[in-house]
């Protein structure tokens, strides 16, 4: 048999064979990046996980789950939040997480994503019900640290690590803006009179302590006395009233008459 004679069959043959090849090899062959492992499945049995690299499937018979290894962000939708101290506010976040366990992110949860993202929602209620509104606003990262530790122990049998959870915003009512306001103003004003009432108290410290020394030194006094006639003559004044201490007359009193 020629070789013309024979083509056609080895054409009719290749056909179907390169068909089956490019039906078969996608399924067969798959590539899985450096932060991606994918979990096989043999006939529904977990065989484990592989990769990252070239994977060798059997067609029909395994099945892979691809998982991916790198941080997954989530926003958490705004939740209505009631504080311990009865102020309604209105709270969203944000949750940083990853997979560290491909197996148990796929055999022990459904949707480990949306698992996560609900068990955030839960907890962020929760937690923020159970905390009064000037912790809310002052201590933020006490509550983001509580919040990480709550939600990353319910994730932690789903192979899931929860490396951060950040309160995003925290929205209060108009009347308890406006309250909050008045409290500060109130605060202020507070301030300003104990730094006003310390500014006079040691005022009078001081003008004590000067009546004391020149009680002491009678010539204080008249140095005093002296200096403020000179700083009153230096106004240009027409007329001058000059009170006179009675102590100047002191020596004067004490002197005797001269005897005849």
């Amino acid at each position: 048999m020629s070789l013309i004679e024979t083509l056609p069959k080895l054409i009719g043959w290749a056909i179907p064979l390169i068909i089956l090849a490019v039906i078969i090899l996608p399924q067969a062959i798959r590539i899985l990046r450096e932060y991606e492992r994918g979990v096989i499945f043999r006939l529904g049995k977990l065989l484990g996980a592989k990769g990252p690299g070239l994977i060798f499937l059997i067609p029909i018979v395994d099945r892979m789950v691809r998982v991916d290894l790198r941080v997954v962000t989530i926003s958490v939708e705004k939740q209505e939040v009631m504080t311990r101290d009865n102020v309604p506010v209105t709270v969203d976040a944000v949750v940083y997480f990853r997979v560290i366990d491909p197996q148990a992110a796929v055999v022990k949860v459904e949707n480990f994503l949306k698992a996560t993202s609900l068990m955030s929602q839960t907890t962020l209620r929760s937690v923020l019900g159970q905390a009064p509104l000037d912790d809310l606003l002052s201590q933020r990262e006490s509550i983001n640290l509580k919040l990480q530790e709550i939600i990353d122990r319910q994730t932690e049998p789903w192979g899931v690590k929860v490396t951060a959870v950040e309160v995003k915003d925290v929205a209060l009512p108009d009347t308890m803006k406006r309250a909050m306001a008045k409290q500060a103003e109130a605060e202020r004003e507070r301030r300003a009179k104990i730094v006003n009432a310390e500014g006079e108290f040691q005022a009078a410290e001081k003008m004590v302590q000067a009546a004391a020394m020149m009680s002491k030194e009678p010539i204080a006094l008249q140095l005093r006395f002296l200096q403020t006639m000179r700083e009153i003559s230096s106004e240009h004044n027409t007329t001058t009233f000059l009170p006179v201490p009675i102590d100047l007359f002191a020596p004067f009193k004490k002197t005797e008459p001269p005897k005849g």
